[in-house]
């Protein structure tokens, strides 16, 4: 195998596929990426660790087609800290010679016939804006279960009636849910996945800046099993959760005794603030009374903070303590100048949601439900 590439085309194209490669791969070839140099002028690289595929597509100029499989990180680290020149590729026996201007590099060819075989290229079932799955994605990945006791709740609950898409994550302590819009290929798609959320974050900052996603589920996918997603020359594919999502949106509330309407920046450097004299996980207590929302932290010979910040209450007064990780994690990707605080009892799981004015329309479309902390005494 003989090729050249621009060193930008190759930082850019191995540093995307081998952001997944595992620390400790159960079998030693997939730490490696699979390079693919045809006669056409195309270059592929793949990774796959049975859970997560990645491919993408590059010119280069091939003088000798041919596979190879190096360590990926490795060569990842080398091409983009080579100097700016083109990057010649070739193999000479068991070793891959990487030059770059007096830069030379001699990497260890892996055995390529040992790789897996890759999913194959998934049909594209819709598309979806990459700036509008980016941030959906945000708003929901946040909820899910970081632990492995439920495996269940690592995964965000994806729904797709028609042009309607539900985004759903839950850790059992808050609640994320995201409604948008995607263009499907069939009018009457209907498909309900359940996708690890560490994936499917990865997947949205890799591919969102792209201008539109594609996405691909069941058969078009492959398999029930799998999710593919496509922007340009990038491919990825993942392999979906097994089981029965808890049936989580009764939980969000119908009704609502007191709502309060908030600055949501103000809000969020308040919080933070206050939040410093707390230890971890120590909850923040807000008190929502005419006109303001005080946050106080700390009790008796701890230390304490206390701030108030201009706030529009309807409904009776309410004394709520959350977790301020937690509080900060909805409000950080809320997206919009104000913020709507719902709640029905100082104990009842309390909604946010976002308006872009003090006194303007309730965003529905992202909703996010927050239990909260029963205080001592």
């Amino acid at each position: 195998m003989k090729f050249r590439v621009e060193r930008d085309v190759l930082a850019e194209a191995v540093t995307w596929v081998a952001r997944g490669l595992p620390n400790r791969p159960p079998v030693p070839v997939l730490a490696g990426v699979l390079i693919e140099a045809t006669d056409d002028g195309t270059l592929t690289l793949s990774t796959f660790d049975y859970e997560v595929s990645a491919r993408i597509t590059v010119a280069a100029e091939v003088s000798e087609p041919g596979t190879v499989l190096v360590l990926g990180r490795l060569l990842a680290d080398i091409s983009r800290n080579l100097p700016g020149k083109p990057v010649d590729i070739t193999t000479e026996g068991a070793k891959v010679q990487v030059t770059c201007g007096s830069s030379r590099f001699a990497l260890l060819q892996m055995p390529a016939d040992e790789y897996p075989t890759l999913p194959t290229s998934p049909e594209g079932s819709g598309s979806i804006d990459g700036t509008v799955f980016t941030q959906a994605v945000q708003q929901v990945q946040i909820a899910a279960d970081r632990g492995d006791t439920l495996p269940i709740l690592t995964g965000v609950r994806v729904e797709i009636e028609g042009e309607k898409v539900t985004l759903l994550a839950t850790d059992r302590y808050r609640l994320a849910m995201r409604e948008l819009t995607w263009s499907p290929n069939t009018s009457d798609a209907s498909h309900i996945a359940l996708i690890p959320a560490r994936t499917l974050s990865d997947t949205a900052k890799a591919l969102g800046a792209s201008g539109s996603v594609e996405v691909s589920l069941g058969a078009a996918a492959g398999g029930s099993g799998l999710v593919g997603f496509e922007a340009g020359q990038r491919h990825t594919t993942s392999r979906l959760l097994d089981g029965e999502y808890p049936k989580v949106s009764k939980i969000f509330p119908t009704a609502s005794e007191t709502e309060a309407v908030v600055d949501t920046e103000v809000l969020t450097e308040a919080v933070k603030r206050v939040a410093l004299v707390t230890e971890r996980n120590t909850p923040v207590r807000l008190r929502f009374s005419d006109g303001q929302v005080t946050i106080e932290a700390g009790a008796g010979d701890d230390a304490q903070a206390s701030e108030a910040v201009e706030a529009k209450v309807d409904g009776p007064d309410i004394e709520v303590a959350f977790n301020p990780g937690y509080l900060l994690d909805g409000l950080g990707v809320l997206g919009t100048s104000f913020t709507r605080l719902s709640f029905t009892a100082p104990l009842k799981p309390a909604m946010i949601t976002g308006q872009d004015t003090q006194d303007g329309e309730i965003d529905t479309t992202y909703r996010y439900v927050l239990q909260p902390v029963r205080l001592a005494g």
